[in-house]
């Protein structure tokens, strides 16, 4: 037999039983739910309870750049059959609204006293945009293949979401900012602490919470492992090219305050019109440059305001309150080809041309393109000079903050696992490699979802190989399966890394002579 063959044989065997489990577990075709707030109605989708739109907290409209609060309770059942409104946002999102604590569950069975893990996954789009009711984060294959309940949420972004205030206008406008450079991130607390209290109607565990997020949503966990509001109310975090080594400082985040204050015509002094401000007008100024880095508009991210953010996540250690949750810290080979690879000129440059694509906006390490390039020359002599370009600013830009935050793990001896995808879909000739986001599709089994682009024979077996993964992870707070080499954890300096492809193979230190390359100089987290 094959090792494809074995790989398919093993995942085929988990996915029947998660198939079972579903089977045995008979509800009307609207099942009702009852949350401690109010009873809700949802629908079945093949065998799955679906409850979209149910409400964590209360409206936050009128209580703009405010910590949340629960929502008020209800006893009528509500419909919870569509997706509740996105954050504000300059993207293009079906509903917006500043009333947008809603949450979404995928469960096999409900109130069966399963226990089942906990899968709660948390958006990206950096800290600005996106929503977890995208049809590539639906939970119905997740919870069919490993008998697991999924959870999405929304939360506040961008200019309500992380606008650091607490510095600026009336002594009383102060008091009322306190939270407002991290009201996004005490959003998603709120909704653990929904599921720590709720998950339980829901056939899940609250004690096996497992939170995983891709790109803005992975640097939202790592922030949450060194949040004191966070702590206990979850139990593994997985991260998806998504890294938070350091927040803004009080300093930093006050300038793009100003910054977006000015765009909007209103001085230092008048922060508090803010929270007047219609929401579309208040969004203008997301078009504001950034005064810290000069390569786009402000940067919201989480602020180390020493009020609900003492430190750095992952500066200048792992952040001591996360060292006992297991964490997979996982990137992808091409990443940089999603930002960059919609220039066709990065397809066709030339060896002149190269020093000026490797410029700081593009690698955002200083470091002299004339080194990187001879380096990449060196150990990679086929590669053409768009390969090179897409490789370094993937080394130095986007893998550089996992490599740190797995290596200060490492140090400090706490559980992490490494993982990179090399798998690569073969649209567009497979000129994208595997870029960002490549892996979302994968994890959630959804490649035959809108937005999806793995394609071809591979496609599904790939797919099944990382979602048995994931879920192995969420049931034990290990990774390893039937299916996947032994992967061990991250250690220094073994630097065990997990290689997704077809087949599957554990590698010691992948691309270090690149990651040697760029630790050279200093990291600067965006933001920073």
């Amino acid at each position: 037999m094959s090792t494809m063959d074995l790989h398919r044989r093993g995942l085929l065997l988990t996915s029947l039983a998660g198939l079972a489990s579903v089977a045995h577990a008979q509800e009307p075709a609207s099942p009702t739910a009852r949350t401690r707030h109010g009873p809700v109605r949802g629908y079945v989708d093949r065998g799955v309870r679906v409850f979209k739109g149910v409400r964590y907290g209360a409206d936050t409209g009128s209580r703009r750049f405010q910590a949340p609060l629960p929502p008020q309770p209800w006893t009528e059942t509500r419909e919870a059959v569509a997706y509740g409104p996105s954050a504000p946002q300059s993207s293009d999102e079906e509903r917006e609204s500043e009333d947008c604590l809603f949450l979404n569950v995928w469960t096999p069975g409900l109130r069966d006293g399963r226990k089942r893990p906990v899968m709660v996954y948390i958006h990206g789009g950096a800290y600005s945009n996106g929503s977890g009711s995208s049809p590539l984060y639906d939970g119905v294959n997740l919870c069919r293949r490993g008998d697991v309940v999924v959870v999405t949420v929304n939360h506040r972004l961008n200019i309500p979401g992380y606008l650091y205030l607490a510095r600026l206008g009336s002594p009383s406008d102060r008091a009322l900012f306190a939270d407002s450079g991290n009201a996004g991130q005490l959003d998603l607390h709120l909704a653990l602490r929904w599921v720590r209290d709720n998950i339980a109607e829901f056939g899940g565990d609250p004690n096996g919470v497992m939170v995983f997020g891709q790109s803005g949503g992975g640097a939202k966990i790592a922030t949450m492992m060194a949040t004191p509001s966070a702590k206990g109310l979850f139990h593994r975090a997985a991260t998806m090219s998504g890294q938070q080594v350091t927040a803004s400082g009080p300093h930093n985040a006050t300038q793009r305050a100003l910054a977006v204050l000015n765009h909007l015509n209103l001085k230092p002094e008048q922060a508090g019109e803010l929270r007047r401000l219609r929401i579309d007008h208040l969004l203008e100024a997301n078009a504001a440059r950034d005064p810290i880095l000069p390569y786009g508009g402000v940067y919201f991210g989480p602020v180390m305001d020493d009020r609900n953010l003492h430190r750095h996540p992952f500066y200048p250690d792992a952040a001591p309150q996360g060292l006992s949750i297991p964490m997979i810290i996982g990137n992808t080979r091409d990443e940089t080809r999603a930002f960059m690879g919609g220039d066709p000129t990065n397809f066709a440059v030339t060896w002149d041309q190269l020093p000026s694509k490797l410029s700081f906006n593009n690698l955002r390490v200083d470091i002299a393109p004339e080194v990187i390039i001879a380096e990449y020359r060196r150990l990679y002599p086929t590669y053409s000079p768009s390969e090179v370009l897409f490789a370094a600013t993937t080394a130095g830009r986007s893998w550089r903050g996992a490599v740190i935050e797995a290596e200060e793990r490492a140090k400090a001896g706490a559980p992490a696992w490494a993982y990179q995808l090399d798998w690569a879909t073969p649209r567009e000739g497979g000129k994208f490699g595997a870029p960002h986001g490549a892996d979302i599709q994968l994890v959630f089994d959804n490649t035959d979802k809108p937005g999806a682009t793995a394609e071809g024979p591979q496609a599904r077996p790939m797919a099944a190989l990382m979602s048995e993964t994931f879920i192995a992870f969420a049931r034990k707070g290990d990774p390893n399966h039937a299916a996947l080499p032994r992967w061990d954890r991250y250690t220094l300096p073994q630097r065990r890394t997990l290689v997704f492809d077809i087949p599957p193979r554990a590698a010691n230190d992948p691309r270090g002579a690149e990651r040697r390359l760029f630790a050279r100089v200093p990291y600067v987290q965006p933001g920073t």
